[in-house]
């Protein structure tokens, strides 16, 4: 009895401190809550959303460890969580909007800024970090983020419920943050075209628009077996380098698109895919599940030349592309494709094929 005593007068002190030191942080002009855009724990974040005054939304929902969904529909990118998340733990004020500045400051919050949702994993019972019992998700902290300071580094933003907005900014980064709380699906969706791995992959075919002859069909049997057919003449191929396949596969799994095109107007994306076939790349799973980019030639910017100083037709390094189910239209880079657009001959034993 004795003991269990002792405990709890421990725990009631030991709340007590936190309580202190928890009001002494909030004293001084502005309370802390009433500036406090960071996360000091971004890995226990599950979901973020942003919302626009034009009624754009973005949900990024964390499935696994460095794994995000895009509004429940697509993958996120990356690189571009990766930044928010950092720009989420390290924001920090700079300094109070003057009051001179203030009332027009509110007002062009109002009328122009991204409303912030951070959601994070916390628990009904949490004894100081040690006992954490029912976890759940909680709406943790809302803000609005507004335009750019005057000096084009610091960035306007505000607590929900509070009536004083900062400028805020980044340590050690020149500039300002507001652009990485874009309410634009297409910032945030993942540039993939294809993300295979050999052991999954079971069939990739590539048809050549302008060099039909060098088009094919590769089956993988079993990882170590594989078919080479002629999409000419529907024949397989008899003797073909073995090495040269399994690199060949081996390149599928990273390979991306460059940008979106999905801006264009109606009349040029109907100009540009139904112009004459480039290559097409179509690649099946193990799943059944095939994938399919479809390219077509880009016209050569003004001033690129050949080898021999002559105006090129077409940009001998982007192409466009038609990417997921043909539903969007992207920018692909030969740079990236080269990697995986082998003509049939390239696979042929001690036969030097154009790569």
């Amino acid at each position: 009895m004795k003991k269990n005593l002792s405990i709890i007068i421990v725990v009631i002190i030991l709340l007590c401190i936190a309580i202190f030191l928890v009001l002494k942080s909030g004293s001084g002009t502005y309370g802390s809550g009433m500036q406090d855009f960071a996360v000091s724990d971004t890995t226990n974040i599950t979901k973020i959303f942003f919302s626009d005054k034009k009624n754009r939304n973005i949900t990024l929902t964390r499935v696994n460890e460095g794994i995000w969904r895009l509004n429940e529909k697509y993958m996120a990118r990356k690189e571009g969580v990766d930044i928010m998340l950092k720009t989420l733990l390290n924001i920090s004020v700079k300094a109070p909007v003057p009051k001179t500045a203030r009332n027009n400051v509110i007002r062009r919050l109002a009328a122009k800024s991204v409303k912030v949702e951070i959601y994070q994993r916390v628990y009904r019972i949490d004894l100081f970090g040690r006992v954490q019992l029912f976890p759940h998700e909680k709406l943790t902290k809302t803000y609005y983020v507004g335009d750019v300071a005057q000096d084009n580094i610091g960035t306007f933003m505000i607590i929900e419920g509070s009536e004083e907005p900062f400028i805020t900014y980044l340590p050690g980064f020149r500039g300002f943050v507001s652009s990485r709380y874009s309410t634009l699906e297409e910032d945030w969706r993942e540039h993939i075209i294809f993300h295979h791995r050999l052991p999954d992959i079971a069939n990739v075919k590539i048809a050549f628009g302008d060099n039909p002859e060098w088009s094919f069909s590769l089956d993988n049997i079993d990882n170590r077996g594989f078919k080479l057919i002629s999409e000419v003449s529907s024949q397989p191929v008899a003797d073909f380098d073995t090495a040269k396949v399994i690199e060949f596969l081996g390149s599928f799994a990273n390979i991306r698109f460059e940008a979106f095109l999905n801006d264009v107007d109606k009349a040029k994306r109907d100009s540009i895919t139904s112009s004459r076939l480039f290559y097409q790349i179509s690649l099946t799973d193990r799943t059944g599940k095939t994938f399919i980019v479809t390219t077509f030639k880009k016209q050569a910017p003004a001033g690129q030349m050949d080898n021999q100083g002559k105006p090129l037709a077409y940009d001998h390094e982007r192409m466009f592309a038609l990417v997921n189910d043909n539903k969007d239209l992207v920018f692909v880079q030969f740079f990236v494709l080269d990697h995986i657009l082998k003509p049939l001959p390239y696979f042929l034993k001690n036969v030097n094929s154009k790569q």
